[in-house]
């Protein structure tokens, strides 16, 4: 088989919002997480320095608002928003449920300074 599939609902929610889904797709260089934040919920501010996984989080649902370095960034449905991995974040959720796609992956730059991207498969 060249694919995998698998449905968020079908995977257990950590921290009563995550939907931890590298696991079962068994990826092996990009994390994806679906995160159903209820009303009032708030991750714990968090970096990826030791892994130094950059992050995107897409925000498909709702309102909230992202903490950056201690900077509020209000996100509405639509927005997407790119954080380097020394960054500490947080989501704060406000009174309605909102749904945010996660994804992270280690820099795709090479080690000689070369930061050239190659993208492929992908037209734009």
């Amino acid at each position: 088989m060249t694919y995998r599939k698998v449905n968020y609902e079908d995977v257990d929610q950590v921290s009563s919002a995550m939907h931890f889904l590298s696991d079962p797709l068994e990826t092996e260089q990009v994390g994806v997480t679906v995160a159903r934040c209820d009303p009032g919920w708030n991750s714990k501010p968090h970096d990826h320095t030791d892994n130094e996984h950059e992050e995107v989080y897409v925000l498909i649902e709702g309102a909230a608002t992202v903490v950056v370095d201690d900077e509020p960034v209000e996100m509405e449905t639509g927005d997407a928003l790119w954080l380097p991995p020394e960054s500490t974040r947080q989501i704060r959720n406000g009174d309605e449920e909102s749904a945010f796609v996660l994804v992270s992956a280690p820099s795709i730059g090479d080690e000689n300074g070369d930061d050239e991207r190659l993208l492929s498969g992908f037209a734009g």
